[in-house]
């Protein structure tokens, strides 16, 4: 252990006196080096980054549900699993397409229309200089970076205003078939109910009543005192005698189209409600604004690690200069 402990000693006492014999070439290296890197620093472009925040909402729809749970309210924040859904929504493609033909991304970021690889440049650059990521309350913060500060705000608040635009149009297109197959079911309930209403109505007007009614029919008849009052009476009895079985038939199934209607009226305005009705699906915690100073480059980070870099490749180079001249001598 003490071996060890005194070679290693002999290597750094080594090492401080081979720099110190080297001082001027390290020195002069280093200084050339922190000169280049703060001209460097000083020639690249600044970046300038904007960054709105937003809750997900905990629902995407108005329920006519009387169990309806009580905690998928509209006034309530989503959770882990809504988070997860407006990332994958924010990344995909509806809003990267919209983002980059109104703000003529190609254009800005010096892509030819005519390269082959145009596509794939556009989403590396995209996916470089817009990030969206989770923060550790649960809501998604989205960072624009760009070398205009207005582009970059006006670019993160447009993504902003586009979630509830692509999620409504997704939504919509499941919603509006499911409602036109409602829609198309309640009209043919309705029509089938009229057509009852119409048989029922004609023999109506022929003297058919229902059962109750022709019960009163026969008492009507036992009590008349005059022929012509019986004659009456005896011809509505054989109307409905004729004609009553079909009337009651009619009567049943009007009945049952009633509560067949009466329960899928709630299914009913229930589609039309998801269909028509474009939601805010997300709760703006902070909106971007146009930056007043550079996010990046870091100048000071530049120099230091341009001129730590060049400090410890010189004493690298040198360390290695000198052991090829030591076994040259040997």
């Amino acid at each position: 252990m003490s071996e060890n402990t005194n070679e290693f000693d002999q290597e750094r006492q080594y090492l401080m006196v081979f720099i110190w014999k080297k001082r001027k070439i390290i020195a002069i290296v280093s200084a050339i080096a922190f000169v280049v890197s703060l001209v460097i620093s000083l020639l690249l472009t600044p970046i300038f980054k904007s960054t709105a925040i937003v809750f997900p909402a905990a629902t995407s729809t108005v329920s006519f549900s009387e169990q309806s749970n009580a905690k998928a309210s509209s006034m309530d924040f989503g959770e882990e699993e809504q988070a997860e859904q407006l990332v994958q929504i924010l990344q995909s493609s509806r809003i990267r397409n919209r983002i980059v033909n109104q703000f003529n991304l190609m254009e800005h970021y010096n892509i030819a229309q005519d390269d082959k690889n145009k596509y794939f440049k556009m989403g590396k650059k995209y996916s470089n200089n817009i990030v969206f990521k989770r923060t550790r309350y649960g809501s998604i913060q989205i960072d624009v970076f760009d070398r205009d500060a207005k582009l970059a705000a006006d670019i993160a608040n447009k993504i902003v205003e586009l979630i509830d635009t692509v999620k409504n149009e997704m939504i919509q297109e499941r919603t509006i078939p499911a409602f036109e197959i409602n829609k198309r079911k309640r009209d043919q309930l309705e029509a089938e109910m009229a057509k009852i209403m119409v048989g029922m109505d004609s023999l109506s007007q022929l003297g058919v009543v229902s059962i109750e009614g022709r019960a009163n029919l026969f008492s009507a008849y036992n009590q008349s005192k005059n022929p012509a009052d019986r004659k009456f009476f005896k011809d509505q009895i054989d109307v409905n005698l004729r004609y009553g079985a079909t009337f009651d038939g009619l009567e049943t199934t009007r009945d049952e189209k009633i509560v067949k209607l009466t329960k899928f009226e709630d299914a009913y305005e229930q589609s039309e409600s998801d269909a028509n009705t474009l939601l805010n699906h997300k709760f703006i915690v902070e909106d971007a604004v146009v930056a007043d100073k550079k996010d990046k480059p870091k100048k000071s980070i530049i120099v230091i690690l341009g001129t730590m870099g060049a400090f410890i490749f010189t004493v690298f180079v040198l360390l290695v200069q000198d052991r090829i001249k030591e076994l040259r001598n040997s």
